[in-house]
Parts: structure tokens; C-alpha cells; sequence
């Protein structure tokens, strides 16, 4: 906002409960579980591929895990990078905002039960992606990332978001538009 550091009021919203990201699995380990669920079997390994920067370990099952149930629009995942990064803070801004990307939208499709961009049952864009910083933070230490949809309507999906230290401070506050269509035969 740029805007110098500055003593003021302080409060924010608590950080949901979550478990301990060193106890879920990571994505090499997870991924090869739906390899079923993708029609050409070279995807998991590019998902893994696309991750190797990034450790993303979800509390749930994505989207492609439950593919047919309608779950309740939210998400959480929890996420740092794979090594230590310099201390400049706007790296870890710019890591954090594109870890953001990779799963927001994912919430709207969990409402309806769709597998998600890589199993090819929706198509989607973003169309619009906001972030908000209140905290400093690091993007090499976990982060949990709390999402959920609160609507989706005429071919678009919203998605909003908390992202919070391991320790409970809320770092950043983000939402995101999308296209989010179910292709035609």
C-alpha cells in the first residue's frame, strides 16, 4: 500500500484450527493416489513437476480427489517454499502471491463436485486477483492458506482467502474472479 511502517490499532480475524502441515502428505506422495482420475497419466507428474518450488500440502482432498461430491467451498492448504530464500521481504511477497494463484479457484469447484483444471471437467481464467498485506511474513516458513467460494453464478467463480503464519498472525488477505465453465460436448 506503500505505505512506511507505522504504530496503530491492531486486531484480526483468529486463524482457523488446522493440523500440522508436517503431517500430511506432500504432493509426490499424494498426487500418484488420483492418478487414476486424469485422462493423460503424464499430469501427475507435471503437477508434481510445477510444485517443486513450492512444498503445498492440502488438509483435504483437492478438488480431483472427490470427483462427483459436492463438498462445502472451502480449502485449506498449507504451503512454503522448498528452501531457505534471501530476506528481502518482497521475494517472499512475490512467492506468496504465486502460490495464491494455485489453488483459489479450486474452492468454487468443490461445491459442485468437479475434478478441476487438470482433470478437464471445468475450464477456467482468473479474471481478477487482489491481495491485501497486513503482516510481514516468510514464504519459506508454512503458511496455511484458509479458502473458500461464498458464490458462483453465470459462468464465473468467487474465491476469497486468509493466508496466516504458522504462529497465527494473518499476513495477507486475498480474493480472485474467475472464469469457471463445464465444457460442451
Amino acid at each position: 500500500s506503500f505505505q512506511s511502517h507505522e504504530e496503530g490499532m491492531e486486531h484480526q480475524a483468529p486463524m482457523p484450527a488446522a493440523p500440522d502441515p508436517e503431517t500430511l502428505p506432500t504432493a509426490a506422495e499424494m498426487l500418484p493416489r488420483y492418478a487414476d482420475r486424469f485422462s493423460d497419466p503424464g499430469v501427475v507428474d507435471r503437477l508434481i513437476e510445477a510444485r517443486e518450488a513450492v512444498d503445498l500440502r492440502y488438509v483435504d482432498a483437492p478438488p480431483f480427489g472427490t470427483v462427483g461430491e459436492a463438498r462445502e467451498p472451502r480449502s485449506q492448504v498449507w504451503f512454503r517454499t522448498n528452501g531457505k530464500l534471501a530476506d528481502d521481504p518482497l521475494l517472499h511477497v512475490c512467492m506468496a502471491t504465486y502460490v495464491s494463484d494455485m489453488t483459489l479457484l479450486d474452492s468454487v469447484l468443490l461445491a459442485h463436485g468437479r475434478g478441476g483444471w487438470a482433470v478437464g471437467d471445468v475450464v477456467g481464467a482468473s479474471l481478477d486477483h487482489a491481495m491485501w498485506f497486513h503482516r510481514p511474513f516468510r514464504a519459506d516458513e508454512w503458511l496455511l492458506y484458509d479458502q473458500e467460494s461464498p458464490s458462483a453464478s453465470g459462468g464465473r467463480g468467487l474465491g476469497q482467502a486468509r493466508i496466516y503464519t504458522a504462529d497465527g498472525r494473518l499476513a495477507i488477505t486475498v480474493i480472485q474472479e474467475g472464469v469457471v465453465r463445464i465444457p460442451r460436448g
